[in-house]
């Protein structure tokens, strides 16, 4: 299964795809997409839309995994980092590429086994997870290789657990990529 972790923003949108197969996990690629920082904010959501489309067509993968939304201080960024993963979230719904979405606590968790791991725990453990020489850059393509990783090692036991599809779960079912 190649998985598309996601790091949500509008300045800097991280990317990871990561091969899982039989419990083990491999990069692909990973990398960010930005935005100039002068752009309105409209054109800054076509510009990712648009790189959006070219990775789903490019590597074509078979689950887009997504760190929720978490609102710190600032109102006027999380909205704007709202905005635009409404428009990857949209992407992958009209390519038909099931979403699974997660919280930054889910990921520590998968990744590291502790809910409240620090960030550098975290890519330390991604590294080694994946066998990589170097933590990927920038840190939102890390984190977006993590979020993917978390997909993989936590994919089989949200399938059977029962509230893997629930209303409100914040993870969507599978769906049929036909429809």
């Amino acid at each position: 299964m190649l998985i598309l972790g996601i790091d949500p923003g509008f300045a800097i949108v991280g990317f990871g795809l990561v091969e899982a197969d039989r419990g083990r996990q491999r990069l692909v690629q990973c990398g960010a997409i930005t935005t100039p920082a002068g752009e309105p904010l409209p054109a800054r959501l076509l510009r990712i839309a648009d790189d959006m489309e070219l990775l789903l067509e490019q590597f074509k993968p078979q689950a887009m995994a997504v760190e929720e939304l978490f609102f710190n201080n600032n109102i006027t960024t999380g909205i704007g980092v709202a905005q635009a993963r409404g428009v990857i979230l949209l992407s992958a719904e009209r390519r038909g590429v099931p979403i699974y979405e997660y919280t930054p606590s889910q990921v520590k968790q998968a990744v590291v086994g502790y809910g409240k791991a620090e960030k550098r725990q975290v890519m330390e453990m991604t590294r080694r997870l994946l066998n990589l020489k170097a933590v990927p850059k920038p840190d939102d393509a890390a984190d977006a290789v993590a979020i993917a990783l978390c997909h993989a090692r936590s994919f089989t036991s949200r399938l059977q657990s029962p509230d893997a599809a629930r209303p409100g779960s914040g993870r969507y079912e599978v769906r049929n990529p036909t429809r």
